[in-house]
């Protein structure tokens, strides 16, 4: 882990409002040494001044992540997030080594109305005050351009895209995109595990692919220059999703079907279809999700069997990560939100061993350290890591948002 930006002057969430009387208190998890420290291979003086230099020198880019803090009893985490105030991890983010994270905030645990998700003024809410209270300080930068993530660089900032992980709150109204975008969103997912009107989800037994209204709204999205999504898609309509759009896409927070076979895992063919279309797949870190048959106990190295698969298949130029962490209990968090999140249809009935969290990827401040010692240690180039935690993403970013 790295050492704090020294932008970071400790500003905390909302401090600009008294707490228990402007919203409601809550004792939040800590941003650091929540659990205990990843017991990683032990890297020599050079090794760990490279890794060091790796992370500073370079744009770094995580694809998908929930920089926010939750509660320290995860059980409060529903009247935590009715309040609609997250409080961004700022302290954990000025540890991270990031330059710029694709944050999808709320999504479909957004219950500040509705116990379901994923309602219109609920995702309108969690923008926000999120938004609002990154007004108030000056280390994390609200990036809607390719300038704003050169800016961060430049001033030893993070630069926070907005996204959301499915386009389930636009209903049927397709201008709802365009005020999106007006509010500073420049990542939508086509849809969650649940089918919505653009297209079907992975937990669906029939995959009906992109809908008529689906494709409008793809078209829209590139014209407005926000990067599409398809995480969470089902295989058919993540590939008509490729083949409709005019820009490349990411699969922001993913695995390989090949390396564990379940729904949240995308095909060869998606991925294959993603890097043709000059796209990239962000590696998924979430509990339980990318495991692998020769690391079946969730952890980083779970995660790079996924990595180094991906990279056979498509290249090293089309991988990336998207941890998909955040601060505090992950595996609570899925267990509290198991049925509206879909996740037992997303494992697809296969067995799995329960891990309290993810060794080496539990949450936003020590994934990229981690990732690059690991890239590190395993022999691959300053070229290759460069490519991998930030140069692919930036890729995408660039040829859609310009």
């Amino acid at each position: 882990m790295l050492e704090p930006a020294k932008r970071y002057t400790g500003y905390r969430s909302y401090s600009y409002l008294e707490e228990g009387r402007d919203y409601r208190s809550f004792q939040l998890a800590p941003e650091l040494d929540r659990v205990a420290p990843y017991q990683g291979p032990e890297l020599s003086t050079a090794d760990r001044q490279r890794v060091q230099r790796l992370l500073t020198d370079n744009i770094v880019v995580s694809t998908h992540d929930h920089p926010s803090r939750f509660p320290g009893d995860i059980t409060e985490t529903i009247d935590y997030n009715r309040t609609g105030r997250h409080r961004t991890g700022y302290e954990g983010l000025a540890r991270s080594g990031m330059t710029a994270v694709f944050d999808n905030f709320m999504d479909g645990t957004a219950c500040v109305t509705s116990q379901a998700g994923w309602k219109w003024t609920d995702v309108i809410a969690d923008l926000g005050l999120r938004f609002s209270d990154l007004a108030h300080q000056d280390f994390v930068i609200k990036a809607e351009t390719v300038a704003d993530i050169h800016l961060a660089k430049e001033t030893g900032r993070i630069a926070l895209i907005a996204g959301l992980e499915a386009s389930t709150p636009i209903e049927n109204e397709l201008d709802r995109i365009d005020i999106l975008h007006g509010f500073g969103v420049r990542q939508l997912g086509i849809a969650y595990s649940e089918s919505n009107t653009l297209g079907s989800g992975l937990k669906e037994r029939r995959d009906g692919g992109l809908t008529v209204f689906g494709r409008r709204a793809v078209e829209r999205m590139n014209r407005l220059g926000i990067i599409i999504d398809v995480s969470h898609s089902g295989d058919v309509t993540s590939l008509e999703t490729i083949q409709h759009s005019t820009k490349p896409i990411l699969i922001t927070h993913a695995g390989a079907r090949g390396v564990w076979n379940t729904n949240r895992m995308k095909p060869d063919e998606v991925i294959t279809a993603c890097a043709e279309r000059g796209g990239v797949i962000g590696l998924e870190a979430a509990p339980h999700t990318t495991l692998s048959h020769q690391h079946p106990q969730h952890s980083i190295e779970s995660v790079m069997d996924h990595f180094v698969y991906c990279v056979d298949l498509v290249g090293i130029e089309h991988v990336a990560f998207g941890p998909d962490t955040l601060f505090g209990d992950h595996v609570g968090l899925h267990d509290l939100f198991a049925g509206a999140l879909s996740l037992g249809e997303a494992h697809a009935g296969v067995e799995y061993e329960r891990v309290p969290y993810v060794d080496g990827l539990e949450n936003p401040a020590e994934c990229f350290w981690n990732i690059v010692a690991w890239l590190v240690t395993h022999g691959y180039s300053d070229d290759e890591i460069r490519a991998v935690i930030g140069g692919n993403a930036m890729r995408v970013i660039e040829e859609v948002w310009t």
